[in-house]
């Protein structure tokens, strides 16, 4: 795909900030020290104080870095992370249907949302929650059925990759699943206590410790605590609105640019509080609905789930229903919501589907296989849809999509590195500029940087971070003129003085002529 669809520019917050932990992690450090001029690099969803770091959980990060560090390019991880999704996915349906059925599901991330989306068109979508998730409900009947300590590990890694990737979602998905697990510990069928005690709940229990030491250790040294996880300092620097619906607002802070003020303020705010009100709640709730609708079925796998009355029905999959009706019902609580925030219960999603083609399947009409008919014409649509969404890619293009800004950036960012020496660039926001369209973004070490991007804060405040960068050039950007300007900065204090020294000139002159 990457003849038609090349490798993204990154150009959303999170991107970003996902990228900034990758680059930190590839200069062998889990945090960077607080920059000196740290207010000029202000931006979204990085923290600054008490150092300077991402707020986002590691483990996307971490795939991002293992493919710059295998292939030279971050892109690679995200593809790593695809693959790797749809495997696991594979392998949990293989714990609940057949073999068969199983390869299938596994597959329809692939003509669905694996490829033709913004989890493999972009550095934040969902496919490490996937992985994990898809870890956690394929062990657990293989648990319960063989006991394995295989099994074990598999399940402890899928809850740590959760906590490292959605942990809210993560916790919530791991509530049903221990309570199965205790259950099944109580049933008389079950291994002695002593078996379980030493194959199960000591080798997960030892495994989540470690994680649990591990996670500690990486926020003490992001935040200076244990406890206290960097999205916990950046919410709580920056944010007004909370997370769940049950959760006041904060106080008003103290920004310092416009922008974060415009998207904190104005766009976070207003929508936490339609969400709180009965008629938002209920359209956000509709607004989510369609919106996962259109991102893990559409049109073609809805014909399976006319099959749901009877997939209700199947002790099979029974587990599995009550699990992800917990984990949505969990997510209602929440304010915000993207697609990738489900991730965790994709393979439940997918199990439902695949059930539903099964019945679709055994369906006749009149003594005729209608049904046979049907289930292989779901598939071939997918199939067919393929070269479809190729065809829409390159008569598209990235450039008339929502990462023009990117693309953009990119291309200011390579003519900046083809010039001798070092720059620096000040980003002008028009005033009614849109907060999502973010330029400033750095790095993990700032002052090594051929190109430095900040904030435009006015010639007073300017200044300084001009006498720190002295050597540099510095160019001003005005990213909402069309096409984005780069210009060559020029100090209006230093502008006034000269021409201040010019007038002055020019009235020595003149008086030294009328004395002659």
């Amino acid at each position: 795909m990457l003849g038609v669809s090349p490798v993204p520019a990154p150009s959303v917050h999170d991107e970003f900030s996902h990228l900034l932990l990758a680059d930190t992690l590839l200069h062998g450090r889990l945090a960077n020290p607080p920059h000196p001029m740290w207010v000029h690099f202000e931006t979204f969803h990085e923290i600054f104080k008490p150092t300077y770091a991402s707020m986002y959980p590691p483990l996307q990060g971490m795939f991002l870095a293992a493919g710059k560090l295998l292939t030279g390019c971050y892109f690679a991880g995200v593809v790593l992370s695809i693959g790797m999704m749809c495997a696991a996915l594979c392998w949990m349906l293989q714990a609940w249907l057949p073999a068969q059925w199983a390869l299938l599901g596994g597959l329809i991330p692939v003509m669905r949302f694996g490829v033709f989306s913004y989890w493999d068109d972009s550095y934040w979508g969902g496919a490490p929650a996937a992985i994990g998730g898809a870890l956690v409900l394929g062990a657990l009947p293989r648990v319960m059925k063989q006991c394995h300590l295989r099994d074990i590990f598999l399940m402890g890694v899928g809850l740590i990759m959760l906590a490292n990737s959605r942990p809210y979602e993560g916790f919530v998905l791991s509530l049903p699943v221990a309570g199965a697990l205790l259950l099944w510990m109580k049933r008389k069928t079950s291994p002695p206590l002593s078996v379980l005690v030493r194959r199960v709940v000591v080798p997960i229990g030892l495994l989540l410790v470690v994680a649990g030491v591990a996670m500690g250790y990486y926020f003490w040294r992001i935040t200076g605590s244990p406890f206290r996880m960097p999205y916990q300092v950046d919410r709580s620097t920056y944010a007004v609105a909370r997370y769940f619906l049950w959760q006041p607002p904060r106080p008003v802070p103290v920004y310092r640019h416009a922008a974060i003020r415009n998207f904190y303020v104005m766009l976070e705010y207003g929508r936490y509080r339609e969400v709180r009100s009965v008629s938002g709640f209920f359209r956000e709730l509709g607004i989510r609905t369609i919106a996962s609708w259109l991102f893990y079925v559409g049109a073609v796998l809805t014909i399976p789930l006319f099959a749901l009355p009877w997939v209700l029905r199947d002790r099979r999959l029974r587990f599995l229903l009550i699990a992800g009706a917990i984990c949505i019902a969990g997510m209602e609580l929440e304010i915000f919501y993207a697609v990738h925030y489900a991730a965790p219960i994709v393979g439940i999603l997918l199990a439902v589907i695949v059930q539903g083609l099964r019945h679709v399947r055994a369906w006749q009409f009149e003594d005729k296989p209608s049904g046979l008919f049907l289930s292989r014409a779901t598939v071939t649509i997918c199939v067919l849809m393929i070269p479809l969404q190729i065809s829409s890619a390159k008569q598209s293009g990235r450039s008339a999509t929502w990462r023009a800004m990117g693309e953009e950036r990119v291309a200011i960012m390579k003519r900046l590195d083809s010039l001798p020496g070092q720059q620096l660039v000040l980003v002008r926001y028009g005033p009614h500029h849109d907060p999502l369209e973010e330029w400033v973004y750095n790095g993990a070490d700032i002052d090594t940087q051929k190109v430095v991007w900040a904030r435009d804060m006015g010639p007073a405040r300017n200044k300084e971070l001009l006498e720190y960068y002295e050597g540099r050039r510095v160019w001003l950007l005005e990213p909402d003129k069309i096409p984005p300007e780069l210009t060559p900065y020029i100090d209006s204090n230093l502008a006034e003085n000269g021409k201040s020294a010019t007038r002055n000139l020019l009235d020595n002159l003149s008086r030294d002529g009328s004395r002659r």
